[in-house]
């Protein structure tokens, strides 16, 4: 079971404040145990919403770019973790040990291909064990 583990922006974040070494340090040492227990497929901090921009589609398909910051704060997310796990309680003992203080941390489950039944034919589970492949072989690149 993959999950994706959100660490919620707040003010600072948004601010574009960087970690101190503490925060980098425990972090750091953090993610080499997920590392070395084999939890943990990738994760990253984000840069502040003022950087981004969303895309919003129209009812036919037009786009239109909205560059951010974003107002909503809460609504935002300054990083993430995707994390496999045996068991959303393995999931939930390992963000409990997240480096974190007066946050809040959102865990959401990463649909697998099983979780389409049958509108997942066998041509698109090929076409997906194929664009996983290649994706696997550009990132060890």
């Amino acid at each position: 079971m993959r999950f994706m583990v959100i660490v919620k922006a707040n003010e600072d974040s948004e601010n574009g404040v960087m970690p101190t070494e503490q925060q980098l340090t425990e972090m750091g040492a953090y993610n080499e145990e997920l590392v070395k227990a084999g939890v943990m497929l990738a994760g990253d901090g984000l840069h502040p919403s003022s950087r981004g921009f969303r895309v919003r589609f129209d009812a036919d398909g037009r786009s239109t770019v909205v560059d951010g910051p974003f107002a909503e704060t809460e609504e935002l997310i300054a990083g993430y973790w995707i994390l496999q796990a045996g068991s959303r309680e393995e999931i939930e003992e390992w963000v409990r040990r997240a480096p974190f203080r007066d946050d809040e941390i959102e865990v959401r489950q990463v649909f697998e291909t099983e979780d389409f039944g049958d509108a997942m034919t066998p041509e698109l589970r090929e076409q997906e064990d194929r664009l996983r492949a290649t994706v696997e072989t550009q990132q060890n690149s």
